[in-house]
């Protein structure tokens, strides 16, 4: 009886040996790290640096590549600064015009004249009313005897004036509005010419008119040439950037073919065409400057001998940085315009 129960718990041992051998390695190979490719996460901050470092190193490989070829790429700055001097001088230009536009509203002036049988104390009672006006901002009475002395002066006629027996000129009043507006100066001169003891109000704007229109007209067209110069450096950037983009054609094929976006082709040119912005800009402000000095000379000679006083207008801290930000903003734009254009045609082989 033992004998046979023997073999039959051996048999079972070996039975259950071989199931306890499959079930080890199956755990360990559980157990065991998985030695194959992993994925990990990058952080924004990681690629927020990367990108910076991307940018700077663009910028400062366009910068070599300018410094390489200094005289075809000086060349192409000094057009751009040619495209960029006349509407800058035509801003200057307007500049003045709008100091003499401010001028010429401290000059905008009714003339009073008082009937010829006004005496002081009545031209008093006078100016007393029209300073009570609310548009009136400020008066000067002229008696008769200051008229004439001034009309003497101005005419040379002191002689023949001399011999008359009384003073043919009234008191009069220069007043100055509040608003230079013409028909809210034409309102106050009939509420003047209302009033008892006043003769006649002269009022003329008609030449401040004239002026009005001529500094409209020159906005319009310092408008019109900045627009039409703007497309000029358009086209001159945007060209000398197709040729660099054509010199570089198979380096772009490469680049593209291993999985290159299109804004990472595009931002050594976009760069390039910034720094040809920019060095036309400060072309533009150096001509600017010789210009002034050139005519500053004969302008304030021509002005002295008028017995007036002018200086030419020179661009500001604010107006050389706006200069140079526009610049720098079309030789971007421009950069874009020509590269987005050709990376369309551009296929990987």
């Amino acid at each position: 009886m033992k004998s046979s129960a023997t073999p039959k718990r051996r048999q079972g041992a070996a039975l259950k040996t071989p199931r306890k051998a499959a079930v080890k390695p199956a755990v360990e190979k559980a157990q065991a790290p998985q030695r194959g490719a992993r994925s990990q996460q990058t952080r924004f901050s990681s690629r927020l640096r990367a990108w910076g470092r991307h940018h700077r190193s663009m910028a400062w490989d366009s910068f070599q590549r300018l410094i390489r070829y200094p005289l075809g790429n000086l060349l192409t700055m000094l057009a751009i600064a040619i495209a960029l001097v006349l509407p800058a001088a035509l801003w200057l230009t307007l500049d003045s015009a709008r100091l003499l536009d401010a001028e010429l509203d401290e000059s905008a002036t009714l003339t009073v004249y008082l009937e010829l049988s006004a005496d002081d104390a009545q031209s008093l009672r006078i100016e007393e009313a029209v300073n009570a006006e609310p548009d009136v901002l400020e008066t000067h009475l002229i008696s008769a005897e200051q008229g004439m002395a001034e009309f003497q002066q101005s005419l040379g006629l002191d002689d023949a004036l001399a011999g008359l027996e009384s003073n043919p000129l009234p008191i009069s009043m220069v007043v100055r509005p509040e608003s230079v507006d013409p028909v809210a100066m034409q309102q106050l001169a009939a509420r003047l010419e209302a009033l008892s003891g006043v003769d006649e109000v002269r009022l003329d704007l008609a030449w401040v008119e004239r002026l009005r229109n001529l500094a409209e007209l020159g906005r319009r067209v310092a408008l019109a040439l900045g627009a039409l110069f703007g497309l000029g450096v358009l086209l001159v950037v945007g060209n000398t950037i197709r040729l660099s983009v054509e010199s570089r054609r198979r380096e772009i094929e490469v680049v593209m073919l291993i999985g290159a976006t299109h804004a990472f082709v595009r931002r050594p040119f976009l760069y390039s065409g910034a720094w040809y912005g920019l060095g036309g800009g400060l072309l533009a402000l150096g001509l600017l400057g010789l210009g002034n000095h050139w005519l500053s000379l004969p302008v304030s000679a021509l002005a002295a001998s008028y017995g007036a006083s002018f200086s030419l207008p020179q661009l500001d801290v604010t107006g050389s940085t706006i200069l140079l930000s526009c610049s720098t903003l079309l030789g971007w734009l421009g950069a874009w315009l020509a590269v987005t254009r050709h990376l369309s045609s551009i296929r990987p082989r």
